[in-house]
């Protein structure tokens, strides 16, 4: 019994280890390059054919793969970023025996990106004027990179015709002589040059056609950046450049301008720099949108006229959102800011004006005159006032009225009497050493806790400003009798504020 259970697990074992995925065999096989085509066919080593072959994780990448095991794939030049270099993708093959088994493998592709040199397309006539300047800027749609990498212009200088030139930028600038001018009547220059990307230098060949003007064509309107659509917020500015050349020389440039659909952009906004460059500049105020709207479009038709009133236009559309001013919020915040501050100093300076008049006369209620005093004396339903001199002076005698009588001396300090309580004085000098040092810390608070404009931006400012408010206007103020002619605070100056509050920002 033991030696058959023995042989089912050996066969079984075999028929398990025999499925093999068979991939191609060539070293590196899985690496390949954007735009290369790999094609191989999956095969399995095993004694049973498979019944079905199928791929996981071949999404977005291109990969095609049939049930047959046919492996097709030749990567799109997206795949990888031109500064990444490379990139892994990870798949899975899997093959279904017809007896229920499953062979399984995880393969990595490693894709390498490809420069690819710049793309040049059929470029428009240049056509030039006799005796004048002639600029033509080889239009950037015309010329591009199709990884997105910086591109240059490089002439060859055996084409250059003389006094030619062309810029790294695609400029090509020429004041044909006469002679060089007749010479195109019967037959046009072509003008070869490379235009590298960068850092990698692939080039590529151009052609440029120099032909004779003999009609007059209409002018060409670049405007820079190139999109018809602009989207900015209050405040911002809005910076356009506009190119403007004429195949018939710049001197046929009649006008240049702008129509807006929006009275409020001004004439002013757009500068003629030169015939051929001008600039629209504009910065829409934050009263631009109304209250009720989150945004406003505006059109800009900008033109160009020739001599012959053959007209170009471009146009472009502005969106402006709604923005916040923040240069007029930071300033009222700041005169709320200064002005709580105000209220603050100018209560605390008018609590030391009144600290030192309590004072004095503290001092001077409880020096005294001790040279009064009172005599009660009864005679049946009479009583007798009198003053007494004491040993100081032997001068003076006490009056008394009538016979024989029982007389009360006690002596009294003479504010009990005639002036203010000495009590009273001490609990007005206490509330008032109160409210200077409760007003002292909560301007300190204050001043410090909002000295940057970033912080009076936020939600607690406005709270901790009315938190101040009760103390400045504290209901035991009016114990002190503090005299109400005064004015409450005055205009101080930032100088005058600081020596208060230590932590308080003048900006």
């Amino acid at each position: 019994m033991n030696r058959i259970f023995i042989i089912v697990l050996v066969c079984f074992t075999h028929l398990a280890l025999a499925q093999e995925l068979i991939f191609p065999y060539q070293y590196g096989w899985n690496i390949l390059s954007e735009g290369d085509e790999l094609k191989f066919k999956l095969e399995v080593k095993d004694s049973i054919a498979p019944s079905m072959f199928r791929m996981e994780g071949i999404e977005s990448t291109g990969i095609r793969f049939d049930t047959l095991g046919n492996f097709s794939w030749q990567p799109s030049f997206d795949l990888v970023d031109r500064l990444e270099k490379q990139k892994d993708f990870n798949v899975i093959f899997e093959a279904y025996m017809a007896d229920g088994r499953k062979a399984r493998t995880t393969i990595t592709f490693t894709l390498l990106h490809k420069n690819r040199p710049p793309v040049i397309e059929e470029l428009p006539i240049a056509y030039v004027k006799m005796a004048s300047s002639n600029s033509f800027q080889i239009p950037a749609e015309y010329v591009r990179d199709p990884d997105g990498d910086p591109i240059t212009f490089r002439p060859i200088q055996e084409q250059i015709p003389q006094g030619a030139n062309l810029s790294s930028l695609g400029l090509f600038t020429w004041t044909p002589s006469k002679n060089q001018f007749y010479a195109l009547r019967d037959k046009p220059l072509v003008i070869e040059f490379m235009v590298e990307d960068q850092p990698a230098k692939a080039s590529a060949l151009g052609r440029l056609k120099i032909a004779q003007t003999q009609m007059d064509l209409p002018p060409e309107l670049l405007v820079v950046p190139g999109d018809s659509a602009v989207s900015v917020s209050e405040n911002d500015v809005v910076n356009l450049k506009i190119y403007v050349s004429d195949p018939n020389g710049d001197d046929n440039i009649a006008q240049v301008g702008f129509i807006c659909s929006d009275v409020q952009v001004p004439e002013t906004s757009f500068k003629e720099n030169t015939k051929v460059q001008s600039e629209f500049i504009w910065r829409p105020g934050y009263d631009f949108v109304e209250e009720a709207d989150s945004s406003k479009k505006i059109n800009l038709t900008f033109f160009a006229i020739d001599n012959a009133n053959n007209r170009t236009q471009r146009k472009v559309t502005v969106t402006v959102h709604d923005a916040e001013n923040l240069q007029e919020k930071d300033r009222l915040s700041y005169i709320k800011y200064k002005n709580s501050l105000i209220q603050a100093k100018g209560l605390i300076d008018l609590l030391d004006e009144n600290h030192e008049i309590l004072s004095k006369a503290y001092k001077k209620a409880k020096k005294g005159k001790k040279n009064r005093a009172l005599i009660n004396a009864s005679l049946g339903a009479t009583t007798g006032l009198s003053p007494v001199v004491l040993a100081t002076d032997q001068s003076k005698v006490v009056s008394a009225i009538g016979g024989t009588t029982v007389l009360t001396l006690g002596t009294l300090e003479a504010t009990e009497l005639l002036g203010k309580s000495k009590t009273d004085i001490l609990e007005k000098m206490k509330v008032n050493v109160e409210i200077r040092n409760q007003l002292q810390v909560a301007g300190d608070n204050f001043a410090r806790k909002y000295a940057l404009k970033s912080s009076r931006r936020s939600s607690e400012f406005d709270i901790d400003r009315d938190k101040l408010l009760p103390i400045i206007n504290n209901q035991k103020l009016v114990i002190l009798e503090i005299d109400a002619s005064k004015p409450s605070y005055k205009d101080y100056s930032n100088k005058e504020l600081k020596k208060t509050f230590p932590d308080f920002s003048g900006e």
